[in-house]
């Protein structure tokens, strides 16, 4: 058991059966009465965010998260397959927890695959991916009085907005938490 005047952002607990993350947390004293601790979490299995408040002296479960790299190997229709380097273990994800991580993913990428007991939760991709641009419309002459956009699709079927000066077979760094152009690569 851990105390809630203990969590810090990124600590994970558990709470009536649920897996939680702490994102955020703040402390409230007043002089008459007991401390309330307000928390932002976020529901691993769900990915919902909520609030929580807790007073000052109430514990949780602390919940050890494993977290393993792994080889994403290929796209089974259904699944995503990925294997340990070390014991070439390969698991299966289903595509409908990594939706959003499925616009980063090239054949193999090592990625962090994040698991609770045996439970895998989902992946922790890096803060930026490099790409490739396989379309994009080309620039217009004489747009570049502002900072003119246009959309290009990248490798994994992603559409990104990229400068006017991108061109097609170019590599560049996308970030991964909006999927937005970060740099060329």
């Amino acid at each position: 058991m851990i105390l809630i005047n203990d969590l810090r952002a990124g600590m994970t607990f558990e709470l009536d059966g649920e897996l939680l993350l702490v994102l955020d947390k703040t402390n409230n004293k007043t002089a008459r009465s007991q401390m309330s601790i307000k928390t932002k979490v976020k529901n691993l299995r769900t990915g919902s965010i909520t609030e929580l408040s807790w007073t000052s002296g109430d514990k949780a479960k602390k919940a050890h998260i494993d977290k393993k790299e792994m080889q994403y190997l290929y796209d089974d229709s259904a699944n995503l397959v990925f294997m340990d380097n070390e014991t070439y273990e390969q698991i299966e994800i289903p595509k409908e927890k990594v939706e959003w991580e499925m616009n980063f993913l090239k054949e193999s990428s090592i990625v962090e695959i994040v698991m609770y007991h045996s439970e895998i939760m989902g992946i922790n991709l890096p803060d930026k991916v490099a790409l490739k641009v396989t379309e994009t419309e080309p620039a217009v002459k004489g747009d570049t009085a502002t900072s003119a956009s246009k959309n290009a699709v990248l490798e994994t079927g992603l559409e990104v907005k990229v400068p006017l000066f991108i061109s097609v077979d170019e590599v560049i760094l996308v970030t991964t938490e909006d999927g937005k152009y970060s740099s060329r690569a």
